[in-house]
C-alpha cells in the first residue's frame, strides 16, 4: 500500500514454520482448523527514521507480514475473542461491534476459518460454522476475503476492515441477526399463478426479498427463525432489502401475486445469461405491467435499480423536447456536423461523421450527437429535467412497483454539463427499467407508471406525469424510432419485427473503461422493452439482439 509506515517490532512467539509454508494451529473448546498459508520470496521493504521517532518500515508489505497479519486476526475470530480480532483490523470499533454480534447476536458457534493461498495483500478463506438458536440447529458455510494494508501512522500490517471480511454479502454497517423474522415470507406467483423462485429464476432474487419486504406483513403469512442480514443505513439508502441467509425453521408464507409472465422470464433468463453484466425489463404499454426482469449478475439489480449514463437512449426524451419547442422536426433539415463545441466542451459524433444536408430522422437514426448539442444555446437549464418529469414520470423518486427501484434522474444543469445530458451523459442516470418505461411512453402515447404488483392489492397509488405530448410531436417521435428501428443503427437487430415497432440505439462512455454501455430501447405492438450491457460496446450489437429477441416474442 504505498508507503505507509509501520514500527518495527520484534515478534516475542510465531508459528512454527514448516517447509515454506507456515501453520496455524487454533485450540480451544469447539475449534480444532489447521489452516495453511503459502509461503513465498518476501517484497521489497524499506525502513525510515528520524532523529524523533523510532525505525519505521514502509514499502510494499512481505508474504510474511500478510501471512502473520492473516493469521493473528483469524485465529482471534475463530476463538471467539472479538476484541483481539478486531484489534488487528485498521478499525477496532466497526470490527468490534459485528464480530461480537457474530456470536452473540447471530448465534454463530463452532466457527471453523480456512484460509487459502494469499495474492498480494489479498487473503481468500472458508468459513464453517453452525446456526444454534434455542433447540434449532443448523450449519452455515461459506467463503469471504481480507486485504491486509500498512496502518498509515506507524506502518503496522493490519486486516483493511468492512463488514464484507465477516461475509460477503454485508455492506458496512449492515449486522447478521438470527432469529424469529420480523417479516413472514411469502410465496410470489407469476401472472399465471406459477411459482416463482430464485432456483428457477436466478434474476429474481432480489426482487424476491423486496416482495418480502414490502408485503410479507401484509400477505397473511407467519414468521419463522432465520439467520439472516439486517441492513443498515447506507444500504436502506441504496435500497438493498434485508436477506435471508439461513432457514431454522419455515414460516407460512403468504402469497403475493405479480405480473411476471413465466415465458418472456425464462426467455430473459436466457438472454442475458448470454452476455456478462447484461440486465433487461419488457413491459406492457398500454398498463405498465413488468412482464420480465433478469440480470446476467444476480447480486445487484441493476435492471431496476442501477444508476447509469444512458447514452443516446435518452435522444428519444430530448426530441421530444425539441419537436416541441419547434427546434426539429422529422422530415426538415437539421444540422450534424462532424464535432461542435458548447460550454468550452468540444463534442464528437461516433467517429466524427457528419450529415450534409441531412433530415432531423436521419441524425436521430445515425445518433448524430452534434444534431443536439447544437441545440443547447436554444434551451433552458431545467427544460430537459421538466420534459423527464412532466412527460415521461421520471427524476422525481415517487415510483412504487412493488419493490425497491431507482426512478431515474435527470438534475438541472448548465453549460456543458447541460449539453452532455441531452446525448444521456452530464449527469442523466437511467437503468433499463426507466429506459423500458420511455419506450412504453412512447408506445401508448401516455405515462403508465410500471409495476410488479397490482396497486390493488395493498391500495398504494401510483406515480403520474403531468401532461402527454402533443399528438404532433407523438407522431413524429414514433416516425423517429420507426425510422431507426428500420433504417438506422438499430435496424440489424430490430429485423423482420415491424412495421408496429420502434427503437433507439445508445453508447455510453465510462471514465477507465475501454469499451462503452451498450444500450436499447424499443417496442413492439403491446411490448417494450430496455436492456444494457455494461462495457459491452455498441448497443445496437450488444443489448439489442437481448431486447429484440424478447420483443420478438409477442405481445
Amino acid at each position: 500500500m504505498g508507503k505507509r509506515r509501520r514500527v518495527a517490532e520484534r515478534r516475542k512467539t510465531g508459528p512454527a514454520v514448516l517447509g515454506g509454508m507456515i501453520a496455524v494451529v487454533v485450540g480451544g473448546a469447539g475449534f480444532g482448523v489447521y489452516a495453511l498459508y503459502g509461503g513465498g520470496a518476501a517484497a521489497d521493504d524499506r525502513t525510515s527514521a528520524t532523529a524523533d521517532h523510532k525505525a519505521v518500515k514502509t514499502g510494499p508489505l512481505t508474504t510474511a507480514e500478510v501471512r502473520t497479519a492473516s493469521a493473528r486476526f483469524l485465529t482471534a475470530w475463530q476463538q471467539g475473542r472479538a476484541a483481539e480480532a478486531a484489534a488487528a483490523t485498521d478499525d477496532p470499533a466497526a470490527a468490534g461491534t459485528l464480530l461480537t454480534g457474530y456470536a452473540k447476536d447471530a448465534h454463530l458457534k463452532n466457527v471453523r476459518l480456512t484460509a487459502g493461498t494469499a495474492t498480494g495483500a489479498k487473503v481468500p478463506f472458508s468459513v464453517k460454522a453452525t446456526v444454534v438458536y434455542r433447540s434449532l440447529t443448523e450449519p452455515l458455510a461459506y467463503d469471504s476475503s481480507l486485504t491486509v494494508v500498512r496502518r498509515e501512522s506507524d506502518g503496522k500490517p493490519l486486516v483493511d476492515w468492512h463488514s464484507s471480511v465477516v461475509h460477503p454479502e454485508l455492506r458496512d454497517g449492515d449486522t447478521l441477526v438470527t432469529g424469529e423474522s420480523g417479516t413472514p415470507p411469502v410465496t410470489a406467483l407469476d401472472r399465471a399463478g406459477g411459482k416463482l423462485t430464485a432456483a428457477t429464476y436466478p434474476s429474481l432474487g432480489t426482487v424476491l426479498d423486496g416482495l418480502r419486504e414490502k408485503y410479507g406483513k401484509k400477505a397473511g403469512g407467519k414468521a419463522g427463525v432465520e439467520l439472516r442480514v439486517v441492513r443498515g443505513k447506507a444500504a436502506k439508502a441504496a435500497k438493498l432489502s434485508d436477506k435471508t441467509l439461513v432457514e431454522l425453521s419455515k414460516g407460512t408464507p403468504g402469497t403475493v401475486r405479480t405480473t411476471l409472465s413465466p415465458t418472456l422470464q425464462a426467455a430473459a433468463e436466457r438472454q442475458v445469461d448470454k452476455r456478462a453484466r447484461a440486465s433487461v425489463v419488457v413491459l406492457r404499454p398500454s398498463t405498465g405491467e413488468i412482464l420480465a426482469v433478469a440480470n446476467s449478475g444476480h447480486g445487484f439489480n441493476t435492471a431496476f435499480q442501477g444508476s447509469l449514463a444512458p447514452g443516446s437512449t435518452m435522444k428519444v426524451i430530448t426530441s421530444s423536447l425539441l419537436i416541441d419547442k419547434g427546434l426539429a422536426s422529422a422530415d426538415k433539415e437539421h444540422p450534424c456536423p462532424k464535432t461542435f463545441t458548447y460550454g468550452g466542451w468540444k463534442f464528437h459524433n461516433d467517429d466524427d461523421f457528419e450529415i450534409k444536408g441531412g433530415t432531423f430522422k436521419a441524425s436521430f437514426a445515425r445518433s448524430c450527437n452534434t444534431a443536439f448539442i447544437s441545440q443547447a444555446k436554444k434551451l433552458k437549464n431545467d427544460d430537459l429535467t421538466k420534459q423527464a418529469q412532466q412527460v415521461f414520470g421520471l427524476s422525481m423518486n415517487n415510483w412504487a412497483i412493488g419493490v425497491p427501484t431507482f426512478d431515474g434522474s435527470v438534475p438541472v444543469q448548465s453549460a456543458a454539463q447541460m449539453a452532455a445530458s441531452l446525448i444521456g451523459q452530464g449527469g442523466v442516470r437511467m437503468n433499463p427499467l426507466n429506459m423500458a418505461s420511455v419506450a412504453a411512453t412512447v408506445r401508448s402515447g401516455a405515462f403508465h407508471q410500471p409495476y410488479l404488483v397490482s396497486p390493488s392489492v395493498d391500495h398504494r397509488t401510483l406515480a403520474t406525469a403531468s401532461r402527454t405530448l402533443s399528438a404532433k410531436t407523438l407522431s413524429q417521435l414514433r416516425e423517429l424510432m420507426r425510422y431507426t428501428a428500420a433504417y438506422g443503427t438499430a435496424a440489424e437487430a430490430m429485423s423482420g419485427l415491424g412495421p408496429d415497432y420502434g427503437a433507439k440505439t445508445g453508447s455510453a462512455e465510462v471514465d477507465g473503461q475501454k469499451k462503452p454501455n451498450g444500450w436499447f430501447t424499443a417496442y413492439r405492438g403491446d411490448l417494450a422493452a430496455a436492456g444494457v450491457v455494461q462495457a459491452g460496446g455498441h448497443g445496437g450489437d450488444t443489448a439489442g439482439p437481448i431486447v429484440a429477441t424478447l420483443l420478438r416474442m409477442g405481445s
